[in-house]
């Protein structure tokens, strides 16, 4: 399958829907997830086009791992969290939604359960978790 230009990720990318980003480099974007699991919830993209795993670049793969290894840091120490998942579907049968490559990084409590999926979340707070990350790299 060809990739779409006009998926919401390659919208956010290009600046024509809003989004909290948190952190970017030459190759990554970094940015709050709207319908969080958990306080913290993010997702980490590459800057280039690619579905999935699946058709990924090797340079895309390494970019877009060393980004999701430094916010599931980043994540662990804003929130004070015991644990962090990361997580990567890949085409529709996988539990892919958005068909730009992205991992999912969600700082995790012991004995603290995520929410429910698909449901939005509060912008206020999320814009707080996202100062909370970003304060997390400064520091």
């Amino acid at each position: 399958m060809d990739y779409d230009p006009d998926n919401i990720f390659a919208k956010i990318l290009r600046g024509e829907i809003p989004s909290t980003r948190v952190y970017e480099d030459d190759e990554t974007l970094v940015f709050m997830d709207i319908m969080p699991r958990v306080d913290g919830h993010l997702l980490v993209i590459p800057k280039t086009p690619c579905r999935n795993l699946l058709d990924a670049s090797e340079g895309q793969l390494s970019a877009v791992i060393a980004t999701t290894q430094k916010m599931a840091r980043a994540v662990m120490k804003a929130f004070d969290a015991q644990g962090v998942t990361v997580q990567q579907f890949n085409e529709s049968a996988g539990g892919q939604e958005v068909y730009h490559l992205h991992f999912h990084v969600l700082p995790r409590h012991d004995g603290v359960k995520p929410r429910a999926p698909g449901q939005m979340g509060d912008m206020d707070a999320i814009a707080t978790h996202a100062e909370k990350i970003r304060a997390a790299l400064e520091g």
